[in-house]
């Protein structure tokens, strides 16, 4: 089986991911592509920001809202680790994010693929397009790695 380099965005957010986890958060990294280019990352924060919102792809979303000066992120694409949860989605549905490429799903937290599945909703304002398992090993890993710490 062939394997193929995993894209810049993808290996961005794995890099937040892995700083993430050194600052002692659950090791989820995003990053925002406009036009090829990035305009910006984060990793998880919730513990060092002392705020529930604080995930990577809300973080993204805000930065990258900030660098082109509006609330509609139209043409953007959404790179993350992990499978967004329920509040994740929603941003992202509202932000008009165009495309979603996420690495590992997650059957207990995720609502794309699982839980709420937020863009097959009748009421869901925005669909992107969705792409996911790309890079799913290393970013399943990194979580599997953070969490056997913990145990």
């Amino acid at each position: 089986m062939k394997t193929w380099p995993l894209p810049l965005p993808m290996r961005t957010a794995l890099d937040q991911a892995r700083a993430g986890a050194l600052a002692g958060e659950v090791p989820v990294g995003a990053v925002i592509v406009r036009d090829g280019a990035v305009i910006a990352a984060a990793h998880n924060a919730p513990r060092s920001l002392s705020d529930p919102t604080a995930h990577a792809e809300l973080l993204a979303i805000r930065a990258a809202a900030k660098v082109l000066g509006t609330e509609r992120l139209d043409g953007c694409e959404l790179w993350v680790t992990l499978e967004p949860c329920t509040m994740c989605a929603g941003a992202i549905a509202h932000a008009r994010i165009a495309r979603l490429y996420y690495a590992a799903p997650d059957a207990k937290g995720g609502a794309v693929e699982h839980g709420a599945r937020v863009f097959a909703q009748d009421q869901c304002l925005h669909r992107p397009e969705v792409y996911a398992g790309m890079g799913e090993a290393e970013a399943a890993a990194l979580l599997r790695g953070f969490f056997a710490d913990r145990r």
